[in-house]
């Protein structure tokens, strides 16, 4: 399963399904260690994604058109 071959949302659907099934405890241990193994990556897929989106809004386009930084301005 490759990181742009599924969107965010897909694999956060289908982890949660995995957890639910696990959650359930009625899973032989075979399948429970390929659950797991399955969600594990799921749960990297869903981290490099954010981790990713994160990137690209720490930047945003000056009128000139290039990157810079962007820090977020919190009301006090």
């Amino acid at each position: 399963m490759k990181n742009e071959a599924i969107s965010f949302e897909e694999a956060m659907e289908k982890l949660e399904t995995i957890v639910s099934k696990l959650e359930e405890g009625d899973v032989p241990l075979e399948k429970a260690i390929n659950y797991y193994q399955e969600g594990m990556n799921l749960s990297k897929i869903c981290g490099d994604k954010l981790k990713n989106v994160q990137e690209k809004m720490t930047q945003i386009l000056n009128e000139q058109g290039e990157l810079e930084p962007f820090d977020v301005q919190e009301e006090e």
